[in-house]
């Protein structure tokens, strides 16, 4: 992974600590006591940052470690037969990622690739580290789990998101999926900064970035939403989700 390594000034990762992490109370370490919290820190790497459009691992990579956000956001991808790009999901931080390579087998790959949509940096954890120390403790074993049920029920939102869903709807509930996700984090879940373009937001969604630019303009016509390049303001939450049909965490 090109992101676990000295930074320029020699920190290492020993330098950075979970417990001096705003993000702890919602990543690996809410899982694990005050007394277990060293022995989860000892098995993290953390590294220097990512750069946009660097990546974290690609398709096909072995499969040894899975992934925390720290700050930044990245996105995951696969690549179609064709050899386009398919965006999986978005991840934000204190969110984890890269578990689509988990299968229980030795020489297993990720079959997504992860890459940086802005200034980024990753706390890695060895997969087989983690596994040990979670048979040891039962409360980050359970979070494991917890974190692998989201992931599921991501791919399942995402897939009844493109199947069934107008563009309105679609990115309506986009924006309420990042709006719990922000406000899980103790952030403004009314106004905040997308990470990701609008030609992402139309790939993940199954839209045409003309449909989503479209969508955007309408709904901020609509007062619902007011918009300023990146940034989203949600003016009307109960309008928006009547839209949506049901609020989703998104992916």
């Amino acid at each position: 992974m090109a992101s676990i390594s000295p930074s320029e000034d020699g920190l290492t990762h020993r330098e950075a600590h979970c417990e001096d992490c705003s993000l702890s109370p919602i990543c690996l370490p809410m899982a694990v006591s005050d007394a277990d919290l060293h022995r989860l820190e000892n098995i993290i790497e953390r590294g220097r940052p990512l750069q946009r459009g660097e990546h974290v691992f690609r398709s096909g990579t072995p499969f040894e470690s899975i992934y925390a956000v720290r700050s930044g956001a990245l996105k995951t991808y696969r690549l179609t037969p064709e050899g386009d790009e398919q965006i999986m999901g978005f991840h934000l931080p204190g969110e984890m990622f890269g578990l689509g390579g988990l299968g229980g087998h030795s020489g297993e790959t990720h079959p997504n690739a992860a890459v940086a949509l802005e200034t980024s940096t990753v706390c890695e954890v060895p997969f087989d580290l983690i596994e040990g120390l979670a048979i040891e403790i039962p409360g980050l074993q359970r979070h494991l789990f917890k974190i692998m049920s989201r992931e599921i029920s991501a791919d399942e939102q995402l897939l009844v998101l493109l199947s069934k869903r107008s563009a309105e709807e679609r990115i309506a509930a986009l924006l309420l999926g990042l709006a719990a996700r922000f406000r899980r984090r103790n952030l403004s879940a009314t106004r905040f900064r997308l990470p990701m373009s609008r030609g992402d937001i139309g790939n993940y969604l199954g839209l045409v970035v003309e449909t989503v630019s479209r969508v955007f303009t309408r709904l901020q016509a609509q007062g619902l939403i007011e918009v300023d390049g990146k940034e989203i303001s949600i003016l009307d939450p109960s309008a928006l989700s009547t839209i949506a049909g049901s609020e989703i965490e998104g992916g």
